[in-house]
């Protein structure tokens, strides 16, 4: 599976995003940020999610505190948590975030 051949979509401020797994327990998805966007903050219920940076720098606050994620790192969100992902750095971010389960109809604008 790779981005060449995964469903694609764009959501946010024009940012994309690959379905490389999408079952009902657990979705894996390449996104990527363009500089200077932002995600809408919200939380989800069930789901826990791992996001692991491949380039450019993750700003992502958790809760009302802000985490700088670089390449080859990773950071957990875990249920009922508040979160919001940033991109305020001038290059592109791309990372992959893994969700369990996976967060379809699961997402609570906070």
């Amino acid at each position: 599976m790779s981005k060449i051949n995964a469903e694609h979509y764009v959501w946010g401020q024009n940012c994309d995003g690959w379905r490389l797994v999408d079952r009902e327990e657990r979705s894996i998805i390449h996104e990527r940020m363009l500089p200077g966007t932002y995600e809408a903050r919200h939380y989800h219920e069930k789901s826990s999610q791992f996001f692991f940076v491949l380039s450019g720098q993750m700003t992502i606050e958790i809760e009302g505190t802000e985490y700088t994620v670089t390449p080859h790192e990773g950071i957990e969100v875990l249920p009922t948590k508040p979160h919001q992902v940033f991109n305020k750095s001038a290059e592109d971010l791309e990372f992959i975030v893994t969700s369990t389960p996976n967060t379809r109809n699961d997402r609570v604008h906070a």
